[in-house]
């Protein structure tokens, strides 16, 4: 059996401490043992490329210029210092892999380059966060047995699950253009609804909905006509992010069939601004989630034993939420989800397995959202789709209750990977307000 999961290193390593003193902090997503990389500017300047270290960022382009890198690193960080981190995905894990080490011991304690690299840390509450990569594709699957039984016991309580769920990882294309870097508003879009009289309307849409969902990113492609074999799907995944997938659901409800979403997933997907890298995610490798007695099992083309054993990631997620009554009122932030990656049925691996498997081309860049990434507890259901389903919908800690999103209201993700002898890492935030529906052209 051919183990792919990225081997533990030195940079994993829970002694090392950073000389960077927030590295060290209680709490904080980015320690020396993460390392995640970005695009920043400052002062509204040029898009560099970054990497997260406590509460700073180091500039790559400046640090190379500096001459802190040599070989393989050097080609990385030189991949890794413009607009957009796409040049660093299409070398390869190898490459990034060589710079992470690289900035490891160059951020680490007694480091003879702390003096020389100090120069080249920025204060990461200067700086603005952009988009990443550029994304050629997004793909987004529906990979959580609990969400999609949820969402179908309205339409069949026997049978919630689609015909295909339990042999293969379902997905539809989603919009690459409307995908939007954490902290940019999502203005409530107009559609085309059912009327509460059975007509259709167009307006403003009534049920905008959050999805908490994990995104996978492509490292290095494929060529068309070649699948990727689920022993070496894993490799193709340069790193994660957490991800928002905004759902009209009034919209959603009338136009999915026979064709699926279109313009009622369209609208907008935030995703985090810091890759974490499947390196830095390694400590966290968990098994796959169980099959329940009488499931089927997958064909061949989407089993692996390595896969099986350790193919799945040990993340929990939490979504929280602020309206404007309780930013007005000083309110606590209410966390209404919390879930785990360890409870989606299909593996990454997977899912990259049966992309490819009719000879598609997954290209550098490309986005695979997981799906809602629910639980089996009430507290597990991750978008508002399913509390109303089950409950109605959601009663805050200050008494506001919610169908769907208003104007206003503030939602927004965190994810950590924690484990014993291990020091737990994050993800930053996936963050964004409801904005009113802009007025409609006319002419």
């Amino acid at each position: 059996m051919v183990d792919h999961r990225p081997a533990l290193d030195e940079t994993h390593d829970p002694a090392r401490r950073s000389w960077v003193a927030w590295a060290q902090a209680p709490g904080t997503d980015f320690p020396i043992q993460n390392l995640p990389f970005g695009v920043f500017s400052r002062d509204g300047g040029e898009k560099r490329g970054g990497i997260a270290i406590g509460d700073q960022v180091l500039d790559l382009a400046a640090a190379l210029a500096a001459g802190l890198f040599e070989g393989e690193a050097r080609d990385a960080a030189q991949a890794a210092s413009g607009p957009s981190l796409n040049p660093l995905l299409a070398l390869g894990r190898g490459a990034s892999r060589a710079l992470r080490r690289r900035v490891s011991a160059i951020l680490a304690e007694g480091s003879a380059d702390q003096a020389k690299a100090a120069a080249y840390l920025v204060p990461m509450d200067r700086v603005t966060l952009h988009l990443p990569i550029t994304v050629g594709n997004f793909t987004d699957f529906m990979a959580s047995r609990f969400h999609t039984a949820r969402m179908g016991a309205k339409r069949d309580p026997a049978n919630p699950l689609p015909p295909a769920f339990l042999h293969l990882p379902i997905a539809y294309h989603s919009r690459a253009t409307t995908v939007r870097v954490s902290g940019e508003a999502v203005a409530r879009p107009h559609g085309q609804s059912l009327a509460p009289d059975g007509t259709p309307r167009f307006g403003p849409i009534q049920a905008l909905d959050f999805e908490l969902e994990f995104g996978a990113v492509i490292g290095a492609a494929n060529r068309m006509g070649e699948p990727i074999p689920i022993a070496r799907a894993a490799d193709s995944i340069f790193g994660y992010c957490l991800l928002n997938d905004w759902s009209a659901r009034d919209v959603q409800r009338f136009e999915m069939m026979p064709l699926g979403p279109f313009l009622s997933k369209s609208l907008s997907t935030t995703v985090s601004p810091w890759l974490v890298t499947a390196e830095a995610l390694a400590p966290f490798a968990a098994p796959a989630f169980a099959r329940l007695e009488g499931d089927a099992e997958p064909l061949p083309y989407l089993m692996a034993a390595a896969d099986q054993a350790a193919g799945g990631l040990d993340v929990a997620l939490d979504c929280w939420m602020t309206t404007p009554r309780m930013r007005a009122e000083g309110a606590t932030p209410a966390r209404i989800v919390a879930t785990s990656l360890r409870h989606l049925h299909w593996t990454f691996a997977q899912m990259v397995a049966h992309h490819t498997s009719n000879g598609c081309d997954l290209r550098t860049g490309d986005l695979l959202g997981s799906g809602t990434v629910s639980g089996p507890e009430p507290d597990g259901r991750a978008c508002l789709a399913e509390v109303v389903v089950e409950e109605g919908g959601l009663t805050l800690p200050n008494g506001e209750r919610r169908s769907f999103l208003e104007d206003g209201d503030e939602v927004w993700f965190t994810g950590r990977a924690a484990r014993d002898g291990f020091v737990p890492i994050g993800f930053g935030e996936c963050r964004a307000r409801i904005d009113p529906a802009r007025p409609f052209p006319t002419a």
